[in-house]
């Protein structure tokens, strides 16, 4: 059985994701609860990886070790770096990056990573199904757009982080997960997307902005989940063993 796997760090993220599954039984993993059950008509599995790099990426690890993944979702909360974006505004990843990875002292770019690259681009097909996603959700009273995550092992405060990260890596949003998850679908050939919405503006004090919107964003996210979860995904595997992702708009 193929299944969707969602991978977020927090309660209040999972909570809503969880408010939208039926169906549901769970298991326990290296003390790590994997809840399984259906999204309107998609096998999903859920799972809370805590917060940070090195949670996201063994959860995520764990997760395909143990489940049959059509793809990884990462969703939830996150800072805006790019002016344009306001609070409940919403990111689906085209590229993440990890802005604190920096060998530069050998010559390489701030977040280049040896094997991977600058940055991890997610997989295309998701993109242009979040592309239709976004078509058809224009009228909501919020902005979503296409846009780069940079992750680190840091929640950002500061003005000034908030403008390098910004520049330099011409980054929209920063959270503390995303990009490790990215990069272990990509060793494991595991198509990976995230979404993010806007919870905070990194100002020095953005942390009570940070709690206080938190639920909004969880909700957000989860919605378009939902509308995610009406379409059909089916892998096809071709001779050199890589695979490559079609849909179909699931007719109800």
């Amino acid at each position: 059985m193929k299944y969707i796997g969602i991978v977020v760090a927090m309660e209040e993220e999972k909570q809503e994701i969880l408010n939208l599954m039926t169906e549901i039984e769970e298991k326990q993993i290296y003390n790590l609860n994997f809840i399984i059950g259906k999204i309107k008509k998609k096998n999903c599995v859920l799972v809370e990886s805590g917060i940070g790099k090195v949670n996201a990426a063994r959860t995520t690890q764990i997760l395909i070790d143990n489940f049959d993944l059509e793809c990884v979702i990462n969703e939830g909360a996150a800072g805006a770096i790019n002016y344009s974006l306001n609070i409940g505004d919403v990111v689906i990843a085209k590229h993440v990056v990890q802005h604190d990875f920096d060998i530069s002292a050998f010559g390489h770019n701030q977040g280049y990573i040896t094997g991977i690259g600058d940055n991890i681009i997610c997989d295309q097909q998701l993109i242009s199904i979040f592309e239709e996603i976004i078509n058809k959700m224009q009228e909501n009273d919020f902005q979503i757009k296409l846009g780069v995550v940079a992750s680190g092992d840091v929640f950002c405060t500061q003005i000034e982080m908030k403008e390098h990260i910004n520049i330099k890596f011409n980054a929209d949003v920063v959270d503390m997960e995303c990009a490790a998850i990215a990069q272990v679908c990509y060793l494991d050939n595991i198509p990976f997307i995230s979404i993010r919405c806007i919870s905070d503006i990194p100002n020095g004090s953005n942390e009570t902005t940070f709690d206080e919107n938190l639920d909004l964003a969880s909700k957000r996210c989860a919605n378009i989940v939902n509308e995610f979860c009406s379409w059909k995904i089916r892998i096809y595997n071709y001779s050199d063993k890589t695979s490559k992702l079609f849909y179909k708009k699931l007719i109800n």
